[in-house]
């Protein structure tokens, strides 16, 4: 399955036979406070620095309409956020298995293993992260 943005995504989650939940960790590109002057500068460019998970959520696909309708709520419930990383839970999940997934994903980010999430851009775009 080819995800080029987020929109491809919420339909493949929407094709699939058993009930899907995506589950979203947003984050934003910071600085170390110990950072050398060479990483500050990069950092400044828009390379390097730590993700720090900002916010996560839930969703049924079947409540979303397109990334922009997901942009605007996350917009309003938190502080802006430069990468949100995509997990699909699938199955009949309850609140509790649902709530240790995303704290899963939460700690996932905070240490840079990515494996099987899928990251997205403020445009919606997936990308590439560099290690």
């Amino acid at each position: 399955m080819d995800i080029a943005c987020f929109d491809d995504l919420l339909a493949a989650a929407r094709a699939q036979p058993e009930p899907q939940r995506l589950l979203l960790v947003f984050s934003a590109a910071d600085c170390e406070s110990d950072a050398s002057a060479d990483q500050r500068s990069a950092h400044a460019a828009g390379e390097g620095g730590v993700l720090r998970p900002l916010m996560c959520v839930d969703k049924d696909p079947a409540e979303l309409a397109d990334f922009a309708a997901l942009c605007r709520e996350a917009n309003e419930a938190g502080p802006p956020w430069t990468l949100m990383f995509a997990a699909a839970l699938a199955g009949r999940a309850d609140a509790a298995e649902v709530q240790r997934t995303l704290e899963l994903l939460v700690k996932r980010v905070e240490t840079g293993e990515f494996g099987g999430l899928i990251p997205f851009n403020t445009a919606g775009e997936a990308v590439r992260l560099n290690a």
